[in-house]
């Protein structure tokens, strides 16, 4: 039995699952009961447990796989709506930027069994690189979108989603965001229902994306998109709730997703439309809504998609003006909001003792491989292209030793253009992680390659999706139901390339670590060096012997403190007016990279 099938829910029609569901789980439990067949993503937080709770349903039922990247997922998914059963993707907001060339075409060519594109966004920007809003890429792709506001919509919207997207024939977007994503709540659930599979629809004209074709698609999509507005405002997902008290016919809330949920805490007497999704918006049944108000107030996270609609409509709404266009909504902040608007009282300050509790900085763990990566770079002096990952942190004290990182896959591509840019000073260090680097990193490689680029690929590979929480990926030869396959031989496939360098090397190996960086540096031309060694919290990692340190040899020189492991703490020993360091014997993993840098040899085992 595979690891997923091990912990399988217990799906049948006379034994239901209960809550509570996080929202993600709420969303994999209606994707299984929509009788999807095909399902793949690429793991991103907040988005990476639908796929890892998807993969805990049977494998009768539903494939269920780990892409290398968004835009794989998604064509993955298409591939099974042209084979006609119904499929799903599940990506975070800036996956959808990977996804999008897909997305655009598949919007005119639309499906044949129903497919649903699940974004979550990151309000807040607690794990990403931005806070885009995926409102405005349905808008863009001419593809509707549904938001959620809790875990029972969470399964409900994903299943209507399904329906939707067969009956107008469109790609469906359901966006759900952090909080929704992470919330537990309590959800009740159904049985599966799987549709007939369709077959295949042999109809090139429609499935061939050719200029010929497009031309006619697209006013399809435009009478598609008129078609759903109404769809959506007169279905079950758009509620109306009018309500007397003293706002009466004065305020009118329009609302969607978790802002619904702070409006309602926030503001219970007040009459509100809540939206079914931002896109698309009947100008007919929002303005049955807004004819009865004196003021009409949008309340939605991030960007003013509905607000600007309901302005161009000629509707005069305040939005923006009142709530933040930047960062997460909550009870306070929508409070915040009505107060600015008038219809609230502003609350006393509680007192000196109200404070906010002390942000923590996230840091690499304790014994991470990536550390030792990073304090060889810094040791070189090198100009460092950083990339997506756990090793991200590096920027920050005491390692400082990332100068860029845009998006995933970059790192790569950047480096070569400053080599071409003639500027630079310094050897030009490209780093990446394994999964990143199947990710988006192979194409820029190739490109180095092509283009002579006289680079360093520093290839951190700890053979594990680590930031999103320790997924699989091709590089781990394991897939997302735990069953072994084909893995990708880094050394291969870069010496397929064409890149003339490459050497392996132990992370934990500091002297070889310097050594080989030292020397690719001087190769002319593209090298590539790769770490090796497992995350420390992959499961199949054992936790070697801690070390301790000799407070009689130690002279507080904090050179092991510059590596910023967690398990390096300061001690009540002092030397020449500094503190002498200890190590906590519960934190420590045994790397020896501390013992490795030790001036002093006074850390040992």
């Amino acid at each position: 039995m595979n690891k997923a099938s091990a912990v399988a829910p217990q799906d049948t029609a006379d034994k239901p699952v209960t809550g509570p569901f996080t929202g993600n789980e709420a969303i994999a439990r209606g994707v299984w009961e929509a009788g999807v067949k095909v399902a793949a993503a690429y793991p991103g937080t907040p988005s990476t447990e639908i796929m890892e709770n998807v993969a805990k349903y049977p494998a009768e039922d539903l494939h269920a796989q780990w892409s290398t990247n968004e835009k794989t997922a998604l064509d993955t998914a298409i591939g099974g709506s042209f084979a006609g059963v119904r499929s799903f993707a599940a990506m975070k907001h800036v996956g959808m930027n990977v996804a999008s060339d897909a997305l655009m075409s598949f919007s005119y060519i639309g499906v044949n069994a129903g497919l649903v594109v699940l974004v979550c966004d990151d309000p807040g920007i607690h794990s990403s690189q931005n806070e885009q809003d995926t409102r405005v890429f349905a808008g863009f792709a001419q593809v509707p979108v549904i938001e959620p506001s809790d875990g029972q919509e969470a399964l409900d919207f994903t299943k209507y989603a399904f329906d939707l997207s067969e009956k107008f024939e469109t790609p469906v977007i359901v966006r759900a965001t952090t909080r929704l994503s992470h919330t537990r709540s309590e959800v009740k659930v159904g049985a599966r229902v799987e549709p007939d599979d369709k077959g295949f629809d042999e109809n090139p004209s429609k499935n061939v994306m050719v200029p010929m074709n497009a031309r006619r698609q697209h006013p399809v999509v435009l009478k598609r998109t008129d078609d759903i507005a109404v769809e959506l405002a007169e279905g079950p997902l758009t509620q109306v709730e009018i309500r007397g008290g003293k706002l009466g016919g004065k305020v009118g809330v329009i609302t969607m997703a978790m802002s619904y949920v702070y409006v309602k805490e926030v503001m219970g007497d007040v009459s509100v439309l809540k939206l079914a999704g931002s896109y698309p918006l009947s100008e007919s049944h929002i303005r049955k809504f807004t004819d009865q108000f004196e003021r009409i107030i949008v309340v939605e996270e991030l960007e003013p998609v509905v607000e600007n609609a309901l302005k161009i409509m000629g509707i005069a709404v305040e939005g923006k003006s009142l709530f933040p266009r930047i960062g997460e909504f909550s009870p306070e902040i929508v409070r915040e909001g009505f107060v600015k608007a008038g219809l609230l009282e502003e609350k006393k300050h509680k007192g000196a003792f109200d404070l906010a509790p002390m942000a923590r900085p996230p840091v690499l763990c304790s014994g991470c491989p990536h550390t030792s990566c990073y304090m060889a770079l810094r040791a070189l002096d090198a100009r460092v292209a950083g990339d997506i990952g756990c090793y991200t942190l590096a920027v920050a004290q005491p390692l400082e030793a990332i100068d860029t990182c845009v998006s995933m896959g970059s790192s790569i591509a950047n480096a070569v253009g400053m080599a071409k840019a003639g500027t630079e000073t310094k050897p030009i260090i490209a780093t990446i992680g394994d999964s990143t680097f199947l990710h988006s990193g192979i194409p820029p490689l190739i490109d180095a390659v092509y283009n002579n680029a006289n680079i360093t690929v520093f290839l951190l590979d700890n053979h594990i999706t680590a930031m999103t929480g320790g997924q699989e990926h091709p590089g781990t030869g394991i897939t997302l139901r735990g069953e072994k396959t084909a893995k990708v031989d880094y050394t291969q496939l870069i010496k397929a390339l064409g890149v003339e360098w490459v050497e392996t090397v132990d992370s934990y190996d500091m002297a070889s670590m310097y050594q080989s960086l030292r020397e690719a540096v001087e190769f002319k031309g593209v090298s590539v060096v790769i770490s090796d060694r497992p995350c420390v919290l992959d499961p199949v990692k054992i936790k070697g012997q801690a070390f301790t340190v000799d407070q009689e040899k130690c002279v507080a020189c904090q050179s092991c403190m510059n590596l910023g492991c967690p398990a390096l703490t300061w001690s009540e020993g002092w030397y020449e007016g500094r503190h002498k360091v200890e190590i906590d014997p519960q934190s420590c993993m045994g790397c020896s990279i501390c013992a490795q840098i030790c001036p002093t040899d006074s850390i040992a085992l």
